[in-house]
């Protein structure tokens, strides 16, 4: 009786486990299908995207798609490159001093480095490991080469990032983090462009009302006729 209990009680846990892997599956799925798509017949989404939006404003719309280009580029190649080559030689400096279970420290990290915090804790766990683990010159190795490996984005992400847009480090950073949080994995891209495009608005809005005092004291006053 305690058995037929037990399996009643574990079938609706077993049901509900194999819907949430069966609805992330068919996402996935439509995702890759999706990219897919786009990626075939990206030029003409992009040239109708761009058309629809200076439909609507004009060549500002252009400008401000763009702009929202640009910013997933950059977060893409500043922040994306740089969490997976921080990832690789991280897993690289685990391999070379012989820790166990690279694929997870190496997963632990890539989440870590796309949250922006970096590699330093799970490699300084693995150098944990091994200093308690006796082995004491691959811990020491291991440390060097995690000090180098978390100083790299400090280099490599603004170089990025600049090739991806003209934008503010700042700015990017914090779209990034702030879509990250509200919005998980999605906000990684959302997050920077809607700082983008409002900080390229605000600065061009804050240029026209200074340009037009501006110009009104270069027009010379007519000359009062008798």
């Amino acid at each position: 009786m305690l058995l037929v209990t037990t399996d009643r009680l574990d079938r609706p846990a077993i049901s509900n486990s194999a819907w949430r892997l069966g609805t992330f599956l068919l996402h996935m799925f439509l995702t890759l299908l999706l990219c897919a798509v786009l990626y075939v017949n990206g030029e003409t989404a992009a040239l109708g995207v761009r058309r629809f939006a200076r439909r609507l404003l004009g060549e500002a719309g252009d400008h401000l798609v763009l702009l929202a280009a640009g910013s997933i580029r950059a977060v893409a190649l500043g922040i994306v490159v740089t969490a997976i080559v921080q990832t690789a030689l991280g897993a690289a400096g685990l391999v070379v001093a012989g820790v166990p279970y690279v694929a997870i420290f190496a997963a632990v990290m890539f989440v870590f480095c796309i949250a922006q915090l970096g590699p330093v804790l799970p490699m300084l766990a693995a150098v944990a490991w091994l200093y308690l683990g006796g082995a004491t010159a691959a811990a020491i190795g291991l440390f060097v080469w995690t000090v180098i490996v978390g100083l790299l984005d400090n280099v490599l992400r603004p170089i990025l990032i600049r090739r991806g847009a003209d934008l503010p480090l700042l700015l990017i950073m914090a779209g990034v983090i702030g879509g990250l949080v509200g919005f998980g994995l999605v906000g990684l891209f959302v997050g920077p462009v809607v700082l983008a495009v409002t900080y390229t608005e605000l600065c061009a809005w804050i240029a026209e009302q200074e340009a037009t005092p501006d110009a009104g004291a270069a027009t010379p006053a007519a000359p009062n006729r008798p």
